[in-house]
């Protein structure tokens, strides 16, 4: 056990702490409609209508319901009205949770256990697993994304519009300017990077992407029959770095001292304004023959983070311990809740436990459509445990398995009772436990930085010394902060969720973590990201081995293309590199 010093909760949290400047104009105006209009609690007659709204790097702490110093008055009133997660994991870091989020599947079932998709690599979503949009499609939905793709690009059929969307506004990598769209994955690799549809919309440069997405959903609103059931998937860039705000958030915060955590905190509060936006338009659109079943009325609207807050850059998920990238709760607790006129129980906090691959099949089942085993989901349709209270079906989480991340030096097959190798990287939880193999990632308890001048004595109070050590075995639901490791105490425990992650494993496809392709590099795309790679060039690093495991999980990995020397030569330099990269991420 690591000596640890605590401090008042209370004090910290009234650190930097802030009210709002009324003095100062909106950018996003009020919604006609949003106070006082009736809204019906009789069921609709047809599918609802889905509202997904993702943001990107937003920590458990950034939020106004969980103490914060940070106004977001939309999000806690739709919170406050409608359904609170509470027990809800997502992905330590983006392309992870987008592709759990999108397919149903863990990692370990898609490919994606490593890191993240760099806009260099010839790596996307696996093309032969039927996505979210393409299963709605099915039942009827039109499908609109708007905001952050991150699931790869490097050709054609990876673009979102081939994936299940009928329309697409935003960026294909994982993080660009607010105001120029410029990505750079490298000294002097950098290109523009907005796009609407398959084209490069170079003439929206200029506009701050939080807005530009809020306005975009609200024409995709205005426009649409709303007989036809709809779904959006509206991922904000905001408010992962580079920190950028409008200067009248900024001026709200004015008095907060530490630079990033200023800049922050106004990205989230613009952030809450465009959602404000966006709910103001579903209740505005939407009517069609005297009817009172507007899209608001007859509409889902799920609110979730993507990953844990990066603490560096401004983000807070106090009290829990890590941050993003890791696999402290830190890093993997997500902000959630559900929204809607439909839910049959209203206005409380859900301690049901609900995992981002559960959204697959319970919005399908929303939508009419259906299911089943031979799909190979992960997920589980949490509907009734959200919207009547009742148990979840879900008992357990794997949150992954990363085989190529840097094993721990003190891990071993013998430390795992010879069931597993403790020095490879894995968490999973399972009923009340969670266990972590390997190195988890940067596990300090790091309080909101409020202050410019945080105390050094309290920052180092917090901190852990290096791990000497490669399991961890905690009571998440008495011990959510991960203070208490039991992993000595109750070694039947631990060997039992070894088990489970050897399980787990004997189930997992091979990773897809290719090295860089120098044809990626937008001077070769005038100017812009974008797909490089033709359908004639072979899609995958070792086929044959993709192939045979493709057939036993029942999907297809793609076209084959007869092997050629050029792309066995570049299959070994891929192999090669792919350790090389990992450590560099």
């Amino acid at each position: 056990m690591h000596a640890l010093t605590g401090f008042s909760l209370v004090s910290l949290l009234s650190f930097g702490y802030l009210s709002w400047d009324w003095t100062k104009p909106s950018l996003v105006s009020d919604e006609p409609g949003e106070a006082g209009s009736e809204q019906p609690s009789t069921a609709s007659p047809q599918p609802p209508h889905i509202i997904f709204i993702l943001t990107d790097d937003q920590g458990f702490h950034d939020v106004g319901y969980h103490g914060s110093e940070i106004e977001t008055p939309t999000l806690d009133r739709l919170a406050a009205e409608g359904v609170k997660l509470e027990n809800y994991y997502i992905q330590p870091i983006c392309t992870p949770s987008r592709s759990q989020l999108l397919t149903g599947r863990y990692q370990i079932h898609t490919g994606l256990q490593h890191s993240i998709i760099r806009p260099r690599q010839p790596n996307c979503l696996p093309l032969g697993l039927v996505t979210l949009p393409q299963k709605l499609q099915e039942a009827g939905y039109s499908t609109h994304m708007v905001g952050k793709w991150h699931l790869g690009f490097y050709r054609k059929e990876c673009l979102p519009t081939r994936r299940g969307f009928d329309t697409f506004l935003g960026s294909l990598t994982g993080n660009v300017d607010y105001y120029s769209y410029d990505n750079c994955d490298g000294p002097g690799v950098c290109g523009f990077d907005l796009h609407e549809g398959e084209s490069v919309a170079w003439e929206l440069s200029g506009q701050y992407s939080t807005l530009l997405y809020a306005q975009r959903v609200s024409h995709i609103l205005a426009s649409h029959d709303p007989r036809r059931p709809l779904f959006l998937y509206v991922a904000f860039q905001a408010v992962h770095t580079p920190l950028q705000s409008p200067r009248e958030y900024l001026y709200r915060y004015r008095a907060m001292g530490n630079v990033a955590r200023r800049k922050y905190a106004a990205m989230v509060t613009c952030m809450d304004e465009a959602v404000r936006n966006i709910t103001g338009a579903l209740k505005r659109y939407g009517f069609y023959n005297n009817s009172r079943y507007g899209f608001y009325n007859n509409s889902v609207i799920i609110f979730s983070s993507d990953n844990g807050g990066q603490t560096f850059s401004g983000g807070s998920n106090w009290p829990l311990r890590g941050r993003k990238g890791t696999y402290w709760e830190g890093g993997v607790r997500g902000l959630g809740f559900v929204h809607s006129p439909l839910l049959k129980r209203k206005r409380r906090t859900s301690r049901a436990l609900v995992h981002i691959t559960d959204w697959y099949p319970t919005l399908v089942g929303l939508a009419g459509g259906t299911t089943s085993a031979a799909d190979g989901l992960d997920g589980y349709d949490v509907w009734p445990a959200i919207s009547e209270g009742r148990a979840s079906p879900r008992t357990e989480i794997l949150h992954n398995i990363d085989p190529l991340y840097n094993h721990a030096p003190r891990g071993s097959l013998e430390g795992g009772f010879g069931i597993w190798n403790t020095a490879v990287q894995a968490a999973i939880r399972v009923g009340e436990w969670k266990l972590l193999t390997g190195d988890p990632g940067y596990g300090d308890w790091i309080p909101p930085q409020t202050l410019a001048t945080f105390p050094g004595s309290w920052w180092n109070l917090e901190r852990m010394a290096s791990a000497r050590q490669a399991v961890w075995l905690f009571n998440i639901s008495a011990d959510p902060y991960e203070r208490d490791d039991l992993a000595e105490r109750r070694p039947d425990v631990v060997r039992a969720l070894l088990a489970r992650l050897a399980d787990y494993n004997r189930t997992a496809v091979p990773v897809r973590y290719p090295a860089a392709n120098p044809r990626a590099h937008p001077d070769f795309n005038g100017g812009a990201w974008g797909p490089w790679a033709s359908e004639e060039e072979e899609e995958e690093e070792d086929p044959e081995e993709q192939e045979e495991d493709g057939r036993a999980r029942g999907f297809s990995w793609g076209r084959r293309k007869k092997k050629c020397k050029i792309c066995k030569l570049r299959s070994f330099f891929r192999k090669l590199n792919t350790r090389l990269m990992s450590h560099r991420i």
